[in-house]
């Protein structure tokens, strides 16, 4: 078994030598650039999070600069990347580490644990990626691998599947040299045991797979039903300025058109005309919600102070805008140019 092991790690490794993608985050051993890289690979593909892992690391090259940066403009540089709790969790991780750690990210991985944001995978990545230390990871691709070679038959996304995968990452990964074993894994799942197509003839580990029919692993639990919701916004504007609201919910922190709670009788303008139907329709995922957006224009009001701000349109640019609502403005705006 030990010498099987050896030979897979052997054979694994010398194709990643070969085959390998040079990702920005592989060029570094900082823990701060590591965990940037972890939290936006969150639930985002490698090819959308390059441009902004660069863009960041110029404009927060480090913990410190992070820290003292204010929650509007972490939140304007996560712009496009989704999940903004992710910046938020990263936002205050950074004041913790310079305020109570003096700079220096901990090696240790149960104080990793106690930072926002940061569960077992994302721990044990900085750990292994910043620290080489010999703990294994399970993400999406490693996950994958691991329930094909080992012909996993229990959905890996429920208790006991999920300790059944670290256990087996855990028996793999090498005393010395796994960030580079933990790193092959992760390609080899993105570059060859793909999701629905794997390479099967191809890859550079077939003689160590138990899969019978890799394709239908893994197993997984029934995915909750995609609920449908409908949000009413507001297209409200004035000289050279757009009414914005700072979200409490869901854009936490951001600016969006200030949301209609219910539809009342229509607005009538000047002429006597009503105000029928939204100007501006989107529909965009969010988690297990697809989400309609319709905006209605409404004339200038009484603005609540608290939470809405008459903004200059030229300045937009610097307001921290989720994408559906940024591209709704950007629709609306030029509509009303021409």
């Amino acid at each position: 078994m030990a010498s099987q092991k050896n030979q897979f790690r052997a054979t694994l490794t010398n194709w990643y030598h070969e085959n390998g993608r040079a990702l920005p985050w592989r060029q570094t051993r900082d823990p701060y650039a590591i965990l940037v890289s972890e939290f936006m690979l969150q639930q985002t593909q490698v090819v959308a999070v390059i441009p902004y892992y660069n863009k960041w690391l110029r404009r927060f090259p480090d913990f410190s600069a992070l820290a003292c940066a204010s929650e509007n403009d972490v939140l304007h540089a996560w712009q496009g990347l989704g999940y903004y709790a992710r910046a938020r969790n990263l936002h205050a991780t950074a004041k913790i580490i310079v305020d109570r750690h003096g700079g220096h990210f901990p090696e240790a991985i149960d104080q990793m644990r106690q930072l926002p944001g940061i569960g077992k995978y994302t721990a044990h990545a900085v750990a292994t990626f910043a620290f080489d230390q010999s703990v294994p990871i399970v993400e999406a691709n490693t996950a994958r691998v691991l329930a094909r070679i080992f012909n996993l038959q229990i959905p890996i996304d429920k208790t006991a599947g999920r300790e059944i995968l670290w256990n087996r990452a855990t028996q793999l990964v090498p005393k010395r040299g796994a960030a580079r074993f933990n790193s092959a894994l992760v390609d080899l799942g993105a570059l060859t045991c793909l999701p629905r197509k794997p390479k099967c003839r191809i890859c550079p580990v077939r003689k160590f797979c138990r899969a019978t029919n890799p394709k239908i692993l893994p197993l997984k639990k029934a995915r909750p039903c995609t609920r449908r919701l409908t949000e009413n916004h507001a297209f409200v504007v004035r000289e050279n300025k757009i009414l914005l609201e700072r979200s409490g919910n869901r854009w936490r922190g951001m600016w969006i058109l200030p949301p209609l709670k219910t539809r009342t009788c229509p607005e009538r303008e000047p002429n006597g005309s009503t105000i029928n139907g939204p100007i501006y329709r989107s529909i965009f995922p969010f988690t297990h919600h697809r989400v309609a957006l319709n905006v209605y224009r409404r004339r200038p009001r009484k603005i609540d102070v608290s939470s809405q701000r008459w903004i200059r349109i030229p300045s937009l640019d610097r307001m921290p805008i989720p994408s559906p609502h940024r591209r709704a403005i950007k629709n609306l705006l030029t509509a009303r140019r021409t």
